[in-house]
C-alpha cells in the first residue's frame, strides 16, 4: 500500500474556494446558479469532456462554441453526417473520439430518447464513454457521489499525499482516497478539484498560499510540491517513416482521399502515401509524373514519431479515381488532420 492511511480532503474548504473562484467556462453552470436550481446540460458536459481528453481548455473553447452553434442538442449532432463532424473536429486530434462522439449521440437518441443516463454505470454502456467521462457527467450533472479523477487531479493528489511512486502505480488508491472525500455537492466538488489542478496546483508551479487544501498537503510541508508526481521511466518512442504524395492538376486543385474508417486517423482526409515502416522504403510513385521532393515532415503521435518525405507533381485528373479534387481555398474546410496539413504546407499549400 502506498497510501496506508490517506487523510480526507477538506471538501468544505474546497467548495468555499470554488464558490469564489470558479472558472467561467462555456459548458459550466456557475456555482451560484447551481445553488439557485439551474442544472447542467448533460449534452454540453459530455461534449466538453470528450473534447477535453488530451486537449487544453484554451483550445477546446472555440471548438465547443462552434459545435454547439452547429448542433445545439444531441438530436442535432446525431442527425449530422459523420463527415461534417470529422471536419469540425479537425485539429483536436485523436479522431476516434469524433467517431465515438457521433456514435454516442446516435445511441442516446435511438436507445434513450435523447436523454443521457443519470448514473456513471449506465453512462458507460454508451460508445466512447469510459470510467472517467462517465464519472464526470454523473457527478457534474446529477451529483452522483463518485470520484472524478483526471490528469490534473492525479497531480493534486500525488502532491497532497506526497506519493512516492508514479501515479499509474497507485491509481486505484488515489481514486479510493478521493472517493472518501466526495461531499453532497459532488458536481461542484469535482469541478473545484479540476480548477485547483488547472490554476493553483499547476504542473510547473504550485501557489500553495492560495490553495484551500494546503493545510493538509504533505508535499507543501516537505518544501517543494513540484517534485511530485514522480515521473515514470519513459520508453523510447519508435520511429516510422514513409512517403506522402501531393498531386495537383493544371488548375492547381489538390487530389485528396479518405483514410479507412478504422485505424489511426480513421475516416479523415489525406493525400495518398506509402505504408509507414521502421525503414524508409524506396519511393514508389502512385503514377508517372515529374515528381519533386519537397522535404520532410515530422509528426509526433502518442506512441511513435513519424517522418514523411513529401513529394509533389502536376498530374492529369483522369488518371486518378476513388478520391476528389479540392481547390486550395477549400482546403480549410476539409477534414484534414494536423499531419496532412503539415504535408500540404511543406508542398507549398495551406
Amino acid at each position: 500500500m502506498h497510501l496506508p492511511n490517506p487523510a480526507r480532503i477538506d471538501a468544505a474548504a474546497v467548495l468555499a474556494w470554488y464558490d469564489r473562484h470558479a472558472r467561467d467556462l462555456p459548458w459550466r453552470i456557475a456555482p451560484k446558479d447551481r445553488a439557485a436550481g439551474k442544472h447542467p446540460d448533460p449534452y454540453r458536459v459530455w461534449l466538453s469532456e470528450v473534447m477535453l481528453q488530451q486537449t487544453t481548455v484554451a483550445t477546446v473553447k472555440s471548438y465547443f462554441i462552434r459545435f454547439t452553434s452547429l448542433w445545439p442538442t444531441v438530436f442535432d449532432l446525431a442527425a449530422a453526417p459523420l463527415d461534417s463532424v470529422l471536419k469540425e473536429w479537425a485539429g483536436l486530434g485523436y479522431y476516434a473520439r469524433a467517431r465515438n462522439l457521433h456514435a454516442c449521440a446516435q445511441a442516446v437518441v435511438n436507445a434513450h430518447d435523447g436523454v443521457f443516463p443519470n448514473t456513471s454505470e449506465a453512462l458507460q454502456t454508451l460508445p466512447g464513454i469510459g470510467a472517467y467521462t462517465s464519472a464526470a457527467i454523473a457527478a457534474i450533472c446529477f451529483d452522483e457521489p463518485v470520484a472524478v479523477l483526471d490528469g490534473n487531479l492525479d497531480r493534486v493528489l500525488a502532491r497532497y499525499y506526497a506519493l512516492d511512486v508514479p501515479v499509474r502505480e497507485a491509481k486505484d488508491e488515489l481514486r479510493a482516497a478521493l472517493q472518501a472525500s466526495v461531499p453532497a455537492r459532488a458536481g461542484d466538488f469535482a469541478q473545484a478539484m479540476m480548477d485547483l489542478g488547472a490554476t493553483i496546483c499547476a504542473p510547473r508551479a504550485a501557489a500553495c498560499l492560495l490553495c484551500p487544501i494546503q493545510p493538509g498537503c504533505i508535499a507543501t510541508r516537505q518544501g517543494d510540491p513540484t517534485i511530485y508526481p514522480i515521473k515514470p521511466e519513459k520508453a523510447e518512442r519508435p520511429v516510422r517513416k514513409g512517403h506522402a504524395f501531393v498531386m495537383r492538376d493544371a488548375q492547381g486543385d489538390v487530389y485528396l482521399q479518405s483514410r479507412p474508417a478504422k485505424g489511426l486517423l480513421g475516416g479523415m482526409t489525406e493525400v495518398p502515401g506509402s505504408d509507414w515502416g521502421a525503414d524508409l522504403a524506396e519511393v514508389a510513385y502512385p503514377l508517372a509524373a515529374d515528381w519533386s521532393h519537397r522535404g520532410q515532415v515530422i509528426h509526433i503521435f502518442t506512441h511513435f514519431r513519424l517522418e514523411l518525405d513529401v513529394w509533389s507533381a502536376e498530374v492529369k485528373p483522369e488518371t486518378l479515381d476513388g478520391g476528389w479534387w479540392a481547390e486550395p481555398a477549400a482546403l480549410k474546410g476539409e477534414a484534414l488532420p494536423t499531419l496532412f496539413r503539415k504535408v500540404l504546407a511543406q508542398a507549398g499549400l495551406e
